[in-house]
C-alpha cells in the first residue's frame, strides 16, 4: 500500500514533468526577466541616465569614453544631479527626480552617490544630532536609500548602483565602508545590480593608494589630492567594471531577441521578418464564401493555404497549427485512513496547453538522437531534481536497463567498474605488453626463487 509520502512523490513528479514540457511556452511572461535588460526596447536603443553627485558626474564621463559612438545606447550627456541623501532638502530633491523620471524615458540607470553623505543628522525627537553609524542614523540612511532606490527604478528599467570606493582618511573610509553595506543589501531587495568599486582602487595591501594601473596596466594617478574623488585616468578605470556588466547584459539581451515565443508580435516582426510575411498569408476563404470550382480543401476553413511563387494554381499545402490543447485527468490512491479503513484521494492534474513551436522542437530533439538517460531524484526541501545523461558515441545504439547503466552500477550500487587496459584505473600487475614481463627466460639459467 503506498505511504502519503509515496504519493506526493509521485504527484510532483507529475507536475514538474508538465512544468518541463510547458515551460518554453511561458517564457514572454516568466523568462522575460533572464536578461537584466529588456530585450526590446522602444526604438531598439536603450536610453541611460546617470544618477548622483560628483561620483557620478566623473563616472558619466567614463562611459562615454568607454562606449563611445555604440548604436545600441543613448547616454544623456548629462546626469540627474542629486547632492546627497542626508541633506535638509532631501524630500524636495526626491519629488524633482519622480518629475524628470517621468519627462524622460530611462531603459538603464547607472548610480553613485555618497560623497556628502558623510554628516551627522539631526534627531527627529530632539535637536541634538545623531552621530554617524548610530542605530537612528542607519535606520533613517536606510529609508532614504529605499526612496532614492524608488525614485530612480521604472518599469522596464535596470538599475546599476556603483559602491563608494576606498578613502584616505581611516574614519571617512570606515563610515563609506558602513554605507556600502546597507546599500549593498538594499540594492538586492530592489533588483538592482551592485558593483563594488572598494577593492579595485586599493593596493595590494587592501590600503588607500592615489596611484594604480589604468586599463592599459601603465601605472598613473588615478585619485585627486582630497582623497576621494578620481582623476580621468580613475574615472575612466570606475566606468570600465560598469561597462563590464553592462556589455555582458547587452549581449545576453541580444541572445533573447531570438528566442522563441520572447516578445509581442512587433517586436518578433523586427528580427524575424521572413516568419512575418509568412504569417500575413491570406488564409482559405469558407465554405460559402468559396469561389466555383475551387479546390476543396481551399474552402476548409481554419486551414492555412500556402502556394509556391511564381507557380500559378501549383497544389496547395497543408499547414495545420499543431498545437495542443489543454487537457486534464484524475488519478485515484487508496491511502490508510482512521480506523483502518482505507480512503480515496482523487488527486486532479492539469496540462496546459502546449504550443506547436514547443511540440516542433521536443520532434526535432528526437529525431536528432539526442535523447538520453533520464534521473529523476529528491533532494532537500521536497524539490524534485531531473537531469538527463546523453552516452557518447555511437547514438544510435540501444538504451540500457536503468539497472545496468553505468551510472546506476557505479553511484548507486556501488559497483567496480572493470577497467580498460592500459587506462590510470587498470591496476593488474603484470603490465600487458611490458618487455620485462613478457620475456622468456633465459637459457641455462636456473629455477627462479618463490616470493
Amino acid at each position: 500500500m503506498p505511504t502519503l509520502r509515496q504519493v506526493l512523490s509521485v504527484i510532483i513528479a507529475l507536475l514538474t514533468l508538465s512544468v518541463v514540457f510547458v515551460r518554453p511556452g511561458f517564457a514572454a511572461d516568466e523568462d522575460a526577466g533572464a536578461s537584466f535588460l529588456t530585450p526590446f526596447p522602444e526604438g531598439d536603443v536603450y536610453q541611460l541616465t546617470v544618477v548622483g553627485d560628483s561620483f557620478a558626474s566623473g563616472l558619466l564621463n567614463g562611459l562615454l569614453e568607454g562606449f563611445g559612438n555604440d548604436a545600441r545606447l543613448n547616454i544623456q550627456k548629462k546626469p540627474r544631479g542629486v547632492d546627497g541623501v542626508m541633506s535638509g532638502d532631501f524630500e524636495a530633491k526626491m519629488r524633482e527626480l519622480d518629475e524628470a523620471a517621468s519627462r524622460e524615458p530611462m531603459n538603464i540607470g547607472v548610480v553613485m552617490i555618497g560623497e556628502d553623505d558623510r554628516v551627522p543628522l539631526k534627531g527627529t525627537t530632539s535637536k541634538k544630532l545623531v552621530a554617524i553609524g548610530s542605530a537612528e542614523w542607519k535606520a533613517e540612511y536606510t529609508r532614504r536609500i529605499d526612496r532614492l532606490m524608488k525614485a530612480v527604478k521604472r518599469k522596464n528599467a535596470s538599475i546599476y548602483w556603483v559602491g563608494l570606493p576606498i578613502l584616505s582618511r581611516t574614519d571617512a573610509n570606515d563610515q563609506a565602508q558602513m554605507m556600502n553595506e546597507i546599500i549593498r543589501e538594499r540594492a538586492y531587495l530592489n533588483g538592482f545590480k551592485y558593483i563594488d568599486a572598494f577593492a579595485d582602487f586599493a593596493d595590494e595591501n587592501g590600503a588607500y593608494s592615489a596611484y594604480g594601473p589604468d586599463l592599459a596596466g601603465k601605472i598613473r594617478v588615478l585619485r585627486e589630492g582630497d582623497g576621494v574623488h578620481f582623476t580621468d585616468a580613475g574615472n575612466r578605470k570606475l566606468a570600465h567594471f560598469v561597462e563590464k556588466e553592462l556589455r555582458r547584459d547587452l549581449t545576453q539581451a541580444k541572445g533573447e531577441r531570438s528566442v522563441p515565443l520572447l516578445g509581442s508580435d512587433t517586436d518578433q516582426a523586427k528580427i524575424n521578418p521572413e516568419k512575418a510575411a509568412a504569417a500575413a498569408t491570406p488564409t482559405a476563404q469558407s465554405p460559402s464564401s468559396a469561389a466555383p470550382g475551387a479546390p476543396r480543401d481551399a474552402a476548409t476553413p481554419g486551414i492555412k493555404i500556402i502556394r509556391a511563387e511564381g507557380q500559378p494554381g501549383a497544389p496547395p499545402s497543408v499547414d495545420p497549427s499543431g498545437d495542443q490543447k489543454a487537457d486534464s485527468g484524475k488519478i485515484t490512491f487508496k491511502v490508510p485512513g482512521a480506523g483502518g479503513r482505507d480512503e480515496s484521494v482523487v488527486v486532479e492534474i492539469s496540462r496546459p496547453a502546449i504550443p506547436a513551436s514547443v511540440v516542433a522542437l521536443m520532434a526535432r530533439r528526437e529525431a536528432s538522437g539526442q535523447g538520453g538517460d533520464l534521473l529523476v531524484d529528491q533532494i532537500s526541501g521536497g524539490l524534485t531534481l531531473m537531469n538527463s545523461i546523453t552516452p557518447a558515441g555511437n547514438k544510435s545504439r540501444g538504451k540500457l536497463a536503468p539497472s545496468q547503466a553505468p551510472y546506476f552500477r557505479l553511484l548507486v550500487k556501488g559497483e567496480r567498474l572493470n577497467p580498460k587496459p592500459g587506462r590510470a584505473d587498470d591496476v593488474s600487475w603484470p603490465l600487458k605488453g611490458d618487455a620485462a614481463s613478457d620475456a622468456p627466460a633465459k637459457a641455462g639459467a636456473g629455477p627462479q626463487p618463490k616470493g
